[in-house]
This record gives structure tokens, sequence and C-alpha cells, in this order.
């Protein structure tokens, strides 16, 4: 049918033709469709010389070529065609030859984008084309994500309910092997940190880091695979952490550390190995070693932190940088966020007597700190704070001595503005008598108010339950954290500093400081505290709301603004038990932001929900309210991308900056024989469900598909099973 393309008078052949192709992806037979597809596109090829077929021989040529993406063969026949193909049609000057030319490069392109790692091959082709439009990345996405084979929506999927395909979105899932969400989602949101990906699809062959290679294997699988999932079987054997009991449930910021700090000390003691051997074959004498070069971790997640500590008694201070990969953040107390919010609340003077002596804990405190550092610490409702009248405490503090001369005058300018007081104090009584009967009115008609907009909120069923948190004293965000976690903290009583001059334990102050940020920022929010009376570790529920865009405070003043790009979330009551599930958005270099937009969040990328096999598309909102719609689903882990421009590097802006980067031969042909039995697999499994179903009893039409529209998506994400979030047959793929 094919041939019938040279027939210049035939009309609509290329949608017979695309038609049928159609039908053969649809019913899953790959082995004709990989044997026509060889066969006959060199022929579809030539064609396009002939103005007369060239419109109906690109058609077809385009969905040969965008749904053969198991393997590069199909593709890699017609190089050697395409540089005299280009000649030509630049030589015949015409529209329908120019119009040609485009569609072609942009195919070219696509091909290259999606089957790299053979410059040689692709050197003359992209000579030839080089003078033609270069679409973007996500125009080249597009065009790849619509047209393979294991994306296209079968129509007799009734009939084969269990034939799974690619997601829609692109992206692949990773199977569940037992409780292994809490690897999964780590691995996903990894995965979607464009730059560690790309850093790890350049390992080169024959290095020293099998752990590392072993997550390049994984990374490339899930950029490039046709499977809907695969499985994470040999990569979590080999980053397996010691002390996590296999088949149970396990702490997803526990296992990122532990990853993280396996491959930072992997790379560190290889290339420590690379040196020594490189020393020992060279005859010169030995030369001192280069100073270390940062790892792969440390380029993407390594930030650096200063403590300091000064001693209340000499005021020494003392300072530590140290390296960081995560913060993990505390929740402050809800009356801490409170005051943060309503400011520094005043005790009127008459409930702080003038002269009475101030309590020994405040004695003990020198003046020197000042009454900002004092300020800053919350005082809580069992012991109500009183602020002092600094001034009136004289030059000597509130342990000073005071004269018998200064003692009278201050008594008696105490008392003649007791005097004064009680002159108008009559008058102010019949004043507040009327503003409170004025009161009691107003606040009558609140209530009544009140009173209705209640009922109509439960009319519409978004009553106070419905924003859990997001108004109430107890709600925080992310930067409220990160404020209490950088806020001084005082070393006292059993938690005093050991100063080195006073040789003793002292009274201290303990700052931190954040000197160089990260180019990912990874949060842990500190939801699992130990209980002592059930002896387990409790989760805290409560909402945090979670901005796009996040300015992190850095030391001298200076600031650095972060985008959101990936969010664990963890379901359920327990670190013991639950599920893990991650949304997450291509956290790539952008172009840095133009002036007065620096503080404002960046376009939003595309969100995707990754649950174990499941991939499905989803939006920031999906993020921000999946607390307050499952109380049991909260933020967890964080990942913020710096902007590009605020960092110590520049960041590449260009497209072909951004593109994913060459794979070496071995891994690309592992992955294209596994695309060619996957296609196998799912043709196998065709013909026998087509021969079961072919040998079951007539049933009436109305029953087929019964429950095809069922809604997948009622409840929480979450449930932590080893098919995933929404269950399936999945043939897996283990490496």
């Amino acid at each position: 049918m094919i041939d019938w393309v040279s027939w210049p008078l035939g009309k609509n052949i290329d949608k017979w033709i695309i038609a049928l192709l159609k039908g053969l992806a649809a019913v899953k037979k790959f082995s004709i469709l990989i044997e026509v597809s060889l066969a006959k596109i060199e022929k579809v090829f030539s064609k396009l010389l002939y103005p007369i077929v060239r419109g109906a021989a690109l058609s077809v040529l385009k969905y040969m070529l965008l749904t053969f993406q198991h393997s590069h063969e199909a593709f890699h026949l017609l190089l050697p065609h395409i540089p005299p193909m280009v000649a030509s049609l630049v030589k015949e000057d015409s529209n329908s030859g120019t119009s040609c030319l485009e569609q072609l490069a942009e195919l070219v392109h696509c091909m290259v984008f999606r089957f790299p790692g053979f410059p040689d091959l692709y050197e003359p082709v992209m000579e030839a084309i080089k003078d033609l439009h270069v679409p973007n990345e996500d125009r080249i996405k597009q065009l790849l994500g619509q047209d393979a084979w294991t994306s296209q929506k079968s129509e007799l999927a009734g009939f084969y309910p269990r034939l799974m395909a690619k997601s829609d979105t692109g992206k692949i899932g990773l199977i569940n092997l037992g409780n292994t969400c809490y690897v999964n989602s780590i691995l996903q949101a990894l995965f979607m940190a464009s730059d560690f990906r790309h850093c790890v699809l350049r390992l080169t062959e024959n290095n020293s880091q099998p752990l590392m290679t072993k997550l390049q294997w994984l990374f490339a699988f899930l950029e490039h695979s046709q499977r809907p999932a695969i499985s994470p079987e040999n990569f979590l054997s080999a980053s397996w952490t010691p002390w996590f009991s296999p088949g149970t449930q396990q702490d997803c910021s526990e296992y990122l550390k532990y990853l993280l700090d396996r491959l930072h000390e992997e790379e560190k003691t290889g290339t420590r190995i690379c040196q020594k051997l490189k020393q020992s074959s060279s005859p010169s004498p030995p030369e001192e070693p280069p100073s270390p070069s940062p790892t792969s971790v440390e380029k993407m997640f390594g930030g650096k932190i200063v403590t300091r500590i000064r001693c209340l008694h000499c005021l020494n201070v003392s300072s530590r940088e140290e390296a960081f990969t995560d913060l993990s953040l505390a929740f402050p107390p809800t009356d801490r966020c409170r005051r943060r919010r309503l400011g520094s609340v005043m005790l009127p003077a008459e409930d702080v007597g003038v002269g009475d002596p101030p309590s020994p804990s405040q004695a003990q405190v020198p003046s020197r700190v000042g009454s900002r550092r004092q300020r800053k610490h919350c005082v809580t409702g069992d012991a109500p704070g009183a602020v002092l009248d600094i001034e009136g405490l004289g030059p000597h503090g509130p342990g000073g001595q005071i004269s018998g001369e200064e003692k009278v005058e201050r008594q008696e300018e105490v008392e003649e503005e007791a005097r004064e007081e009680e002159r108008p104090r009559e008058q102010e009584e019949e004043e507040e008598k009327e503003k409170e009967a004025v009161a009691e009115e107003e606040e009558k008609a609140e209530k009544e108010k009140e009173a209705e907009t209640a009922k109509e909120k439960e009319e519409d069923g978004s009553g106070p339950g419905s924003q859990r948190g997001a108004a109430g004293e107890g709600s925080r965000s992310v930067l409220d954290l990160v404020n209490y976690f950088l806020s001084p903290e005082r070393l006292t009583a059993e938690n005093r500093y050991y100063c080195e001059p006073c040789a003793s334990l002292q009274d201290a102050e303990k700052a931190v400081e954040l000197s160089q940020g990260p180019r990912y920022l990874i949060l842990t929010l500190l939801r699992f505290s130990f209980d002592l009376r059930s002896m387990r570790r409790r989760k805290i529920l409560d909402d945090v709301s979670i901005p796009l865009l996040l300015r992190l405070p850095l030391a001298g003043g200076r600031g650095q603004a972060y985008d959101l790009c990936s969010v664990v979330v963890h379901s359920g009551v327990s670190s013991e038990s639950g599920h893990y599930y991650c949304y997450a958005r291509e956290g790539a270099a952008r172009p840095a932001p133009s002036l007065g937009a620096a503080d404002r969040p960046e376009p939003e990328n595309q969100w995707y929900l990754f649950n174990d096999t499941r991939v499905s598309f989803s939006s920031f909102e999906s993020v921000s309210n999946v607390t307050s719609f499952f109380p049991k689903d909260t933020a967890y882990v964080l990942f913020y991308r710096q902007r590009p421009g605020e960092g110590p590097e520049t960041e590449p802006s260009s497209p072909r900056g951004r593109a994913e980067p060459t794979l070496h031969k071995d891994l690309m042909e592992a992955i294209s024989k596994d695309n060619i039995l996957y296609l196998q697999e799912q043709e196998k499994e065709a013909r026998s469900r087509a021969a079961y179903i072919s040998a079951l009893p007539a049933s009436p039409h109305w029953g087929r598909g019964f429950d095809e529209d069922k809604d997948e998506d009622e409840g929480s994400p979450g449930g932590c099973n080893p098919a995933g979030g929404n269950g399936g047959d999945f043939h897996r793929l283990v490496f």
C-alpha cells in the first residue's frame, strides 16, 4: 500500500496509509510495522524529489520516523540520502521545496535529539541543514511525544484492559518492589533536577564510580525507554542503606542523605586512586597533588554554613564553616509564629511596677546583649513577659546601686505623676462607659453578620475545614521555618558552651548564617518527632505553605532567589508506615531574569505527579492544596533550583546548552535492544489476549469497557503497593 504514494492522481493516499499504520500499532502488530518501515522508508524518502507527490510522501515519512522511536535503524538508513536531497530542494527554489526543506530539517533535529551518540554520522547531515530553522527543545519533545507507537491510543482498550502504554506525559514510572516508594520518589526528584541528570548522563565509560554508573543507566532508561515503568532493583540493591530493614517503609530523607554521601565519597575515592595511578606510571618525580576538585554532589547540592558562638561573659566569638547538602528545618512553636505576625506585644505600664525589682533570670542577663536580641525569643503563655524600661534602670543596669538622693528624687517624681493621673481619671471613666456601650452594640451587629456568613459557607461546602491552617494562628510557611533555623539560640543550663578564654562553661549565644547557597537547595521539613509516651516517632500534620519563589537570606545581608522544582509528599501518620509520592517539574537552567523580574516566580513549567508506576500531569495548585484536601498528605522534602545569574557560576541559556547529553554507544544499544524486546512482548501479549477473547462467547456491546471511565483520581494519591499508585501489570526491566 505504501507503493501507492507514487501514484500522482491518487487522493488522500497518505491518510489511508497512516490510518493503516495506526491500526497496526493499536493492535500491537509491531513486527509488521518494523519490517515495513525498514523496507519502505528509503523509497518514501525518494519521493520528496517529485513535487506532485511530495506532500503525501512527506506526511507518511514524518509518521514513519516519529513512530519508529525504539531504535535508530530507520533514521540511519536515511542519513546518506539527506544531504543530496537538501541540495536538490535548495536548487529547486520553489515554495513547495522550501516548505519541504523546513519540515525535513525539523524532522532531522527531532531524530538527532532522540538518538544522540553518533557525531561521525550526523556531521554531514547537520552541515547540510545548518542554515535552516532550528526548533526549540519544547517543540522537539512535543513531536516525539505524540506519535510513538507506545503512546498511541488504542481504540480497543476495552478489549485489552491490561495492555499498558507509556504515559501521555512522556515520563516513565518506577515499579514499587514492596514498600520502596521512598526510593522511587527520591529518584524521580533527582531525575527531574535537570542539571544533575545531565551531569550523571555525561559520565564516561570505564570510570571508578560503580554506583554513579548504575544511576546513569537508570536515568538513561527513564529518559529513552518505551516502557511505561521500569524496575530500580539493581540500583536499589547497590545503594541499599545498611540499617534499613528490607520490605519495610523507611524515611526518604534519610535515604537521600545516605545516597548523596555515598556518591560523594565514591567520586572522591575514585579521583584519588586515578591520581595515584598517574603518579606511579609517570617516570618523572612525583609532583605535589593538585587541590581536589569539587565532586558532582558538591557542585549540585553543596552549600556552606557558618556557625558563630559568642560567650556572654567575655564576648569572645568563635566561628566554624561547614558544608551541607540539605537543611533540616524544625517547626517553630505556634506562639512564635503568632507573635511574629502580630509584632512585639508591650504590656501596659500599670502591669509593670516601676519600683518592682527585676526577676533573677532578667538580672543575670548582661545589658550588653541589648534588647533587640531579647525580643527575638518568644515568651510562652506559662510565663507572661514584661518589657522593662531600659532607661529607667540607670547607668549601672538592673544590678547597679543608686544613692539616697537619687532615691528621694525618684519618689518625688513618681508622686507628681500620680497626682496628674488622678485629675482626669473621673472624666476618662465616663468616656470609657460611653465607649463600652457603643462597642457592645457593634459587637452584636458583628456577631449577627458572622452567623450569616457561616451559614453561607456551610451551604457552599467551604467551611473552615476546607482551608485547614491557611489563616489560622498556627499556619506556617517555608520562610517561617527558614527564619527559625537561622534565628539565634541561647546556650544555657545544661547546654552551656565551653569558652576557651574563660576556661569554663559559660552562657552563650549561637547564630547560624548561610555563607554560600547551593545550586539545588534541599529542604527537609522535620515532621517526625519522638513521642516518649508511645515510644514512636509522631508526625506533625501542620500545613506549610510552599512558595514558588524562595529568597534565601545569606551572610552579609545578601539574598539568593530559588525556584521550586520538586516536592516529595508523605501520606500517613508515622514514618514507619504510609506512602511517598513526588510532584516535580523540570529544574533546568533558564535565562537570567530581566530587571524588575527577580522577585517574581518564573513562568510555570509543566508539573508532573510521580506515584510509583503511575505518572500524570499536575499543577502547582495541586501541590499547594494537597494537605487541605488530604490532611495526612504533607510536604516533606523540597527541592529548589537557584535562579540563573545569581550564583557564582554562569549557566548556559541556549537550547543546545540545555539539550540532553550524548550517551555512549553501549548504553544506547542496550536501550534500543530493550525497546525492541518490549515491543515483541506487547505484540505477544496482544496475540494471546486476542485469542482468549475470540474464544469467549458473544457478549452484548453495551457491556464492553464498562469500567473504562472509572476515575482513578478519587481519594488520596497515596497507597503503597508493589503495583504503585494505580496498580496495573507491567513487564519488569531490571538493570
